[in-house]
């Protein structure tokens, strides 16, 4: 399910993708499937070997998973270099992150520190996603926003500080 899946999700985020079989040579795919072993690994606290995994998938697509996020169905992560998704980030289903994007903390939190992204949220390049906050389902986050409070479902935040500029 998780091939198929991913290549709908390939086609219908990325128009330059020309066959199915160059699914597997994108980032976002490969960095998901170390991802997948390492969550598991994680969750039955083989912590070393998780982290050796995901430590393996940054060397090598430049994107960055902490093996105890936990991340639904259909991400997409454009390009993907110098992507962070952090411990304890929660992703939902049909997510697109482009390049450059941090769900981080911002060291002021204990437990749960990094954000929660509900379902069909986009997120630009560069933008920072910073502590225990909530992204609503339907939401864009511009390129470069650092958002730092929760942003309500369908709107729209750009700058800095991230500020909604349209809200359906």
């Amino acid at each position: 399910m998780f091939l198929k899946d991913q290549i709908k999700t390939i086609k219908k985020n990325d128009p330059a993708l020309h066959s199915n079989w160059e699914i597997f040579l994108y980032p976002s795919f490969k960095v998901q499937v170390y991802y997948k072993i390492a969550h598991v690994l994680y969750n039955r606290k083989f912590y070393f070997l998780a982290r050796y995994l995901s430590e393996r998938a940054k060397r090598k697509t430049g994107i960055e998973i902490h093996p105890g996020a936990k991340i639904g169905k259909c991400l997409f992560i454009d390009h993907g270099t110098g992507v962070v998704i952090g411990e304890t980030t929660v992703i939902k289903d049909y997510v697109v992150l482009h390049h450059g994007v941090t769900l981080g903390g911002t060291g002021k939190n204990i437990g749960k520190r990094h954000p929660t992204i509900e379902d069909h949220v986009m997120i630009g390049c560069g933008a920072k996603i910073l502590g225990n906050i909530t992204i609503g389902k339907f939401s864009k986050v511009g390129a470069n926003a650092v958002v730092l409070n929760d942003v309500e479902e369908n709107a729209t935040i750009v700058g800095i500080p991230g500020k909604v500029i349209r809200h359906k």
